[in-house]
């Protein structure tokens, strides 16, 4: 029975801790989005002038 709730134990941590890597990593993914399209941005208005 202690093995069964171990091992389950880890398998609840293992997928918690996937999904949270896969949510830092979108949040990595849409800051560097923002910093992208501000940088064209200001590329943009760069031209302009």
């Amino acid at each position: 029975m202690k093995k069964i709730l171990a091992a389950s134990l880890l398998v609840t941590f293992a997928l918690t801790g996937c999904n949270t890597f896969k949510g830092v990593g979108k949040d990595v993914s849409r800051a560097g989005d923002a910093v992208t399209n501000t940088a064209e941005k200001t590329s943009e208005e760069i031209r302009k002038n």
